[in-house]
This record gives structure tokens, sequence and C-alpha cells, in this order.
């Protein structure tokens, strides 16, 4: 019992101050490209980010958004590879909280990654070889494996083309 209580006195001392942003980025933006001007989004001036130490923390050791207390912005740390970060999920988000001390406030912040087009579809072999008897009937079926691509949404892949040559006709079904 006396330890919930020490536990509870020691939670009062601090000014805890809850507030939520949430931001849109697409994926492949160069370092110090903005994310968003934090400050005014919490309605905190530069000189409290300032005195306040502002930080940013998170759970993950990667950090791919950095703080200018300076600007009182949200900047990208390193470009932003949405299918390696997220891989095929349809949503892509980094959370992380802001700190501020003296009094101790928390704001959590959401970036969300949206995709890009910047994945071509490929094969997984890059070339096939089929064996084809010459006595082989006109109109013989031979499957050909899917492509794949590995963008996601919009950006994934809807159908492709193979061409016919002089001596085979291609069907996509």
């Amino acid at each position: 019992m006396e330890r919930q209580v020490t536990l509870f006195i020691f939670l009062l001392s601090f000014g805890f101050v809850l507030g939520q942003v949430s931001y849109t980025i697409p994926e492949e933006m160069s370092k110090g490209s903005l994310v968003g001007n934090i400050a005014h989004d919490l309605g905190l001036q530069i000189s409290r980010l300032k005195s306040g130490k502002a930080r940013i923390f998170t759970s993950d050791s990667d950090e791919y958004v950095e703080l200018s207390r300076e600007r009182g912005v949200l900047l990208v740390k390193e470009r932003i590879d949405r299918e390696a970060l997220c891989a095929e999920t349809a949503l892509c988000a980094l959370d992380f909280q802001i700190i501020l001390e003296n009094p101790m406030e928390f704001y959590t912040v959401t970036v969300e990654i949206t995709d890009v087009n910047d994945n071509a579809p490929t094969f997984e072999k890059d070339e096939m070889k089929f064996k084809i008897s010459e006595s082989a009937v006109s109109g013989a079926v031979f499957v050909l494996e899917r492509a794949v691509d590995h963008d996601v949404g919009i950006n994934d892949l809807r159908d492709y083309l193979l061409k016919p040559s002089d001596h085979f006709a291609l069907k996509l079904h």
C-alpha cells in the first residue's frame, strides 16, 4: 500500500499536458524536408521548446524524424522507404512522443507514410524458358508466374502486358 501512495504522489508532482497531432507525408522525401510545424500545431512557443529541452522519444531505436527546436518544426531525418518499414500493410505510420521538461509535458505525434509508385513490377526470374515439343497442339497453354510489385494501394500492380512475338501469341487471364 505504501508503494502505491508514493507512486501516486510522485505522479502528481509532474505537470502533465497531453496533446496529439498527426501528419501525412509521402515516402522517399529527402533529408531535411518539412514534416510539419509542431510548435504551431501544438500551440507552443518556440521559447518553450528551447527552455523545456524538447526532444523526441520513440520506443524504436530508429528515428526517421527530427525536431528543430530553433524553428519549431519536425524534419525528415533520413529517407523513409515505406516498403522496407511497413512491408505490404495498408497503413504505415511512425508514432512517437515530444517530451518537454519543467513542467513535464508529453505530446503524441503520428506521421503517416503514404506510398509513392517507386517499385517497378518484377518477375522472380529474369528469364523463363519453356521446353515446347514440336508436336505441341496449336493453342496449347503455358502458365507464367505472376509479377510482383512491392508498392501498395493504388500504386500496386494492376495488370501488365506481355507482347507476342512472331512465333507465339500470348494471352493473359
